[in-house]
């Protein structure tokens, strides 16, 4: 039975040709309706869900304390050798503000109180009090609190700037910069380069921030339109100023979406060019290049339709898969294709007569039925490959491995059923019609294709050892360099690129934009203390919250003196901290009352009680609730419960990085105070996942290998007693893997939540190449003597339906080399690089194998 259930799928097939097609277009349809039906929003890369103490101490920070959740935009003004602080600079900016508040795009998302803030506002505001106390004589009757006339309007600000010259600006800076004079609460070095010299009334850039509402109603909902917001501000802002940019997660989105369609709008052209040019050269036929043209878009519908019905969300990773599906249904259409042109033009071992095995009907049953297994195990261990991507903590990994895995049985029933039906029809017609088609298979024919090929198996016959020690040695070196490879996670990486000199000479509409995003955010990280997404880390303080040896725990700045260098600095070189010592402290020096009774319980002078502290902690919420509640929590009797240290952090820095600097200081808390510190945040959230999905890794990798190797044994045992073929087939793909990870370590690629499916795709692709020419060496050699011819016949036809598919495959994938946007980069190339290895490794190394086993079986 084993032998005759291909027999019989191949009898099936040819039997019920014509029905098969009809009932697989109406399930094409059926499915493809999932495409207009269902439902794919977009998501995000990073988007994971981890159970850990770093989450649940961030998911009780965001429900127990007031935390800021505005976006934040960030324009920074530069004239490098220049001068930003000039009166007219000044002006410009403030009319941008009003010009900002003006646009109903814009002002429906600013905060209602402080919805923008830079340098200009504080040096206008000054100007402003100035001159309304010069006018009356003293300040406004309506003062605030604090003693000073309320906030002016811009249109006030402007014309308080407007009326002074350029001297008596000059002058006000002197008198607003000068460190001595400086209000806490009107500080302006925030808006200025980290290398300003205090006192200076002359610097080469400022920072004006704008703080938009996020109205998305939940921490997981994406705020779109202040994103949007964002990207019109930069508009604006190029529009006014010569040297000036805006950055932004809106601005950081939009880039990377037209960096997207811009390599894309390059890419797809040349991908079907090369598509086309290597399907004409492996196929020489047109008929047979439409067919498997048919097929290939067959299955982009059943893609789109499952998306749609398991409402998989669209990103950019998943741009991969129609790739990998193209890659991997020209491979089984070459090989369904070139067993049925080998069934025509020779003997396959069939009962009949040679003429008539070569008419259509026949040819294709022995083809089908000798290629079937091959393709259904083929399809199972790579469609295991990817799919034990599913143990990923990254749900657009997850996501991923869900969709490849589904599109891989798609693919299957086309290319098993659909395809060979519609080949055999059309055959069937060309042949009534007098059409010759005995055309040969891709390698087979005498020419340099099989000279190289019939060379690898004759090598492989007679220096076995010798090609299985140098693949040994080199499979060494790179495990050896994959232990170098970049683990870290670092948003720099995901920005897009400028494009190379040879695109931009590109005629429209083909000429991609320029991009500066990643330029921008290192001259941000370089010259100013970030705000926004990602820009802060925080430490969940639990335990004793009112111990003295908490406040000079977190007071003492020496310990935010990192070994990776993380942590944000201020323009005075004290680290950019938020907590509850530097909230006592900033009230205090408002407040007569908490100055006084911090006074009062100072003992050693520092200027934090050591005493009553949560008398203290009383007095400080009484006076500014609002600020007290960022760093303290209050419980309802009140006490007080836990307390929160928010820490700036470089955004360019990598997750890891950040992680690590981070959880020194919370060890340093702990150490000198009876708490215990978790350290949290975005950053710290990240490093968590990407450590989870490098652990989950290990597991899939493993179970992948198991599952293989279990089907494997399985499968030769049931045909050929012969389980020990499982492990000659897997050695390869190690091998190939291991050549894989030492040229991404040799090329600084980075292994990271893109590359990291690579692992299961070179498996699954090496896998895949391994089955199909160990089943046709194995077939190969029950039906001749000579080792040698078995070898030969075996890479020669198999190995040619191989390169061919290598090849489009490779060419498909490594287009995206091509790309603007760094993950699909860096996906495009290395899985380039998999598909060359899995192939060389299947020709050299699985034929060398197959010689030595049979020299110790015999």
């Amino acid at each position: 039975m084993k032998r005759n259930l291909p027999s019989r799928y191949a009898d099936a097939l040819i039997s019920r040709s014509k029905l098969i097609i009809v009932l697989l277009l109406v399930l094409t349809a059926i499915v493809g309706a999932g495409a207009v039906v269902g439902t794919s929003e977009d998501g995000e890369i990073g988007r994971a869900g981890i159970d850990s103490e770093e989450q649940a101490a961030l998911e009780e920070i965001e429900s127990t304390y007031e935390t800021d959740d505005a976006v934040v935009t960030q324009i920074v003004v530069k004239d490098e050798g220049g001068d930003t602080l000039t009166r007219e600079s000044l002006l410009q900016s403030l009319r941008l503000q009003q010009e900002i508040r003006e646009t109903e795009s814009i002002n429906t998302t600013l905060q209602a109180e402080s919805g923008l803030l830079g340098l200009e506002n504080i040096v206008a505001t000054t100007a402003y009090v100035e001159t309304q106390t010069a006018e009356n004589g003293t300040h406004d009757t309506a003062a605030s609190r604090n003693g000073r006339p309320p906030a002016p309007t811009l249109d006030q600000q402007i014309e308080a700037l407007e009326t002074r010259s350029d001297e008596e600006v000059d002058a006000l800076l002197a008198r607003v910069l000068d460190p001595g004079s400086t209000a806490p609460d009107r500080d302006p070095t925030p808006f200025l380069p980290s290398d300003y010299e205090p006192g200076a009334t002359s610097a080469d850039a400022r920072l004006t921030l704008v703080f938009q509402s996020d109205e998305s109603g939940g921490a997981s909902e994406t705020p779109q339109e202040a994103y949007d917001a964002q990207v019109a501000i930069a508009s604006l802002v190029d529009e006014r100023f010569d040297d000036a940019f805006v950055f932004g997660q809106g601005i950081i989105d939009e880039a990377s979406s037209q960096a997207i369609g811009d390599s894309f709008l390059i890419i797809t052209p040349v991908a079907l060019v090369l598509l086309l040019i290597v399907l004409s050269i492996a196929y020489r036929d047109i008929v047979d290049v439409l067919i498997s043209l048919f097929g290939i878009g067959v299955v982009m519908v059943w893609l789109q339709g499952i998306q749609g019905w398991l409402g998989i969300p669209s990103s950019s990773i998943l741009i991969a898969v129609p790739f990998l599906l193209i890659g991997l249904s020209i491979d089984y259409s070459l090989h369904v294709v070139m067993r049925y042109r080998e069934a025509r033009t020779e003997d396959l071992g069939t009962d009949t007569e040679s003429d008539a095995q070569r008419n259509p009907t026949t040819a294709m049953w022995a083809g089908i039925a000798g290629i079937v297994v091959s393709l259904a195990a083929a399809a199972f261990t790579t469609g295991i490959g990817f799919f034990s991507n599913y143990v990923s903590p990254l749900a657009s990994i997850q996501d991923f491995a869900l969709l490849s895995a589904a599109g891989i049985v798609a693919m299957l029933v086309v290319f098993a059923a659909l395809v060979p039906a519609v080949k055999l029809e059309v055959e069937r017609l060309l042949s009534r019609l007098g059409r010759d088609r005995q055309k040969s298979a891709f390698g087979v024919s005498s020419g340099p294709i099989r000279r190289v090929l019939s060379g690898t198996a004759t090598l492989s016959r007679r220096i076995p050892i010798a090609v299985l020690v140098v693949s040994l040695l080199v499979a060494s070196a790179g495990a050896y360099g994959a232990t170098g490879l970049d683990t870290e996670f670092n948003q720099a990486d995901f920005l897009p690129e400028d494009a190379p000199g040879w695109m931009e000479s590109l005629p429209e509409p083909f000429a991609p934009t320029e991009y500066d995003v990643r330029e921008n955010l290192e001259y941000l990280s370089d010259n100013f203390r970030q705000r926004g997404q990602g820009s802060d880390a925080q430490i969940l303080i639990r335990g004793n919250v009112t111990t003295p040896a908490l406040l000079t725990a977190t007071d003492d700045t020496s310990q935010y003196t990192s070994r990776n260098g993380t942590i944000a600095m201020q323009s005075d070189g004290t680290p950019t901290v938020e907590s509850p010592a530097t909230v006592l402290r900033s009230v205090a020096s408002e407040n007569e009352t908490v100055a006084a009774a911090i006074d009062a319980r100072d003992v050693d002078g520092d200027g934090l009680p050591d005493e009553d502290i949560e008398q203290v902690y009383d007095l400080v919420y009484d006076a500014a609730p609002d600020r007290a509640s960022t760093v303290l929590y209050q419980t309802e009797n009140g006490s007080y419960s836990t307390a929160k240290l928010t820490i700036g952090v470089e955004t360019d820095a990598a997750a890891q990085s950040i992680a690590s600097d981070v959880r020194q200081v919370a060890t340093g808390i702990e150490a000198d105070a009876p708490v215990t510190a978790v350290a949290t945040g975005g950053p710290i959230i990240t490093a968590v996942a990407q450590s989870a999905l490098f652990e989950t890794l290990v597991e899939g990798f493993a179970v992948t290998l198991g599952v293989i190797l279990t089907f494997l044994l399985g499968l030769y045992w049931w045909r050929y007693r012969a389980p020990g073929l499982a492990v000659v087939v897997l050695v390869p793909v190690l091998l190939a893997l291991a050549w894989l990870l030492g040229t991404m370590a040799l090329l600084d690629i980075p292994f990271n939540s893109e590359t990291v499916v690579i692992t299961s795709l070179a498996i699954g692709l090496g896998v895949d190449y391994s089955i199909h020419l160990c089943e046709r060496f194995v077939d190969e050699r029950e039906r001749r003597e000579s080792l040698d011819e078995s070898l030969v016949a075996a890479v020669t036809g198999t190995g040619g339906a191989l390169l061919g598919s290598a090849a489009t495959t490779a060419a498909g994938f490594g287009v995206l080399a091509l790309a603007l946007s760094p993950p699909l980069h860096r996906f495009g190339l290395v899985t380039g690089l998999s598909i060359i290895f899995a192939f060389v490794s299947c020709v050299t190394v699985l034929p060398s194998l197959l010689v030595v086993r049979e020299r110790y079986v015999r």
